[in-house]
């Protein structure tokens, strides 16, 4: 038996946590430079604002008829929080994988001393709510892509109480009779409707087509949901996260960057950032890329270039920093009005079984990982962290959050003031 768990507008509610005074009210978070709406509370949602809707088609008048509150994107803090409900989540279950930000599956099969499961939704419900004042909603099933399913139910209709037990084979019948295929785990907009052209519109058609037909007319993905469907068990719990194939940092800037030395601070915050990283997956890279573009909007010329380059597998930021600085001078070009910039590390290998060329300083190699394990281990305390000097401190290029809430929890002079 798995259970799915997903916090009920993640962003949004993250946002309204440590602001009661938003209780009831229509909020929206933003994506990077305050571009558009990524997240939306209920209240936001029957306003009719739509996800990915640009926030400058809001109007002003709008937002404040509807005392609409906006929020630009606050990544420590919604991290942190994560990070909460996952804890919280872990010390209730005996197994659980963490999908997203904010949502897990929990193996819960063996649990003999509930009385049921959907105690047991309720009670993860009810826990996650005490300890960090979000709601999320439950569903159970024999199978993930059931649990989600039975997910999306919770969340869909209030008189599930948030909570929804699908180990009943005639509720996934009647469940899936009502909901759209599209609504399906792994079905994206493109399949949906290649499905609808062959008549299959429900969750439950769908779970009528034979697996041995998926696979011919599809792939092996649609057969296995098919099998999901009807309750065979086809993805297992990951215990541990498969490591990255890549890491890629990258932001539009708040404002056009024109000069080489704010380009040269943002690829080397950027190159930081990928690097801490890469050694959080105990991985090291063999290849680097940088690329920098204008807006393609934009009244001048649209330019756009990036190059690549082979290195020695490391995971050391120095030695990253080096190469991307050295990737930036050639694909610069004077008098653009760059609008985006970023860093990509890829060709991984594990630092345990990395092969060392013949010339290997493997003694130098041992005292650089230890500096950057003690770099890693000060910027991850509360002490002020430790950055190179090519990084810059002016921060000309960062992104623009002009809505930008306090990070509550992760800094200390953001810490709420209770007034008794």
């Amino acid at each position: 038996m798995f259970a799915h768990v997903d916090v009920n507008s993640f962003y949004a509610s993250c946002e309204k946590v440590f602001r009661p005074d938003l209780k009831n009210l229509p909020v929206i978070v933003l994506s990077n430079n305050d571009g558009c709406v990524i997240a939306r509370s209920q209240e936001a949602k029957k306003l009719g604002i739509k996800m990915g809707h640009p926030y400058f088609q809001l109007s002003d008048k709008f937002i404040k008829q509807n005392n609409v509150h906006v929020f630009s994107s606050n990544y420590a803090l919604y991290a942190d929080m994560s990070n909460r409900v996952m804890d919280t989540i872990e010390s209730l279950v005996p197994y659980l994988e963490i999908y997203s930000i904010d949502e897990a599956f929990c193996d819960i099969s063996g649990l003999d001393h509930i009385s049921s499961f959907y105690t047991l939704g309720q009670t993860i419900r009810k826990t996650v709510n005490q300890y960090t004042h979000l709601t999320v909603g439950v569903g159970i099933a024999q199978t993930k892509t059931l649990a989600k399913l039975a997910n999306y139910a919770a969340k869909t209709w209030a008189k599930t109480g948030g909570v929804v037990d699908l180990s009943d084979k005639e509720r996934q019948k009647k469940l899936m009779s009502i909901t759209p295929v599209n609504e399906v785990w792994g079905i994206g907009r493109k399949l949906s409707k290649r499905l609808n052209e062959l008549n299959i519109q429900t969750a439950l058609d769908l779970s009528n087509l034979s697996p041995y037909e998926a696979r011919q007319k599809f792939n092996i993905v649609l057969e296995r949901t098919i099998r999901e469907l009807n309750g065979e068990s086809c993805l297992m719990l990951e215990d541990v996260a498969p490591p990255r194939k890549q890491i890629i940092c990258s932001r539009s800037f708040g404002q056009k960057v024109t000069e080489y030395n704010i380009m040269r601070e943002a690829i080397c915050n950027y190159t930081a950032r990928a690097a801490e990283k890469l050694r959080e997956d105990n991985q090291y890279c063999k290849n680097i890329t940088v690329f920098i573009k204008t807006s393609p909007f934009a009244q001048q010329q649209y330019y756009s270039n990036y190059s690549s380059e082979k290195i020695i597998a490391t995971n050391d930021t120095r030695q990253l920093l080096q190469t991307s600085e050295k990737i930036l001078k050639r694909i610069w070009a004077d008098n653009k009005h760059y609008q985006k910039a970023g860093v990509i590390l890829n060709d991984f290998c594990d630092i345990e079984i990395n092969q060392y060329h013949l010339f290997s300083d493997y003694h130098s190699k041992e005292r650089n990982e230890k500096l950057m394990k003690v770099i890693d281990t000060i910027n991850k305390s509360r002490y002020s962290p430790l950055f190179f000097a090519s990084q810059g401190t002016q921060g000309n290029w960062h992104m623009k959050q002009d809505q930008l809430s306090p990070s509550y929890t992760t800094r200390i002079n953001d810490i709420a003031n209770v007034k008794i």
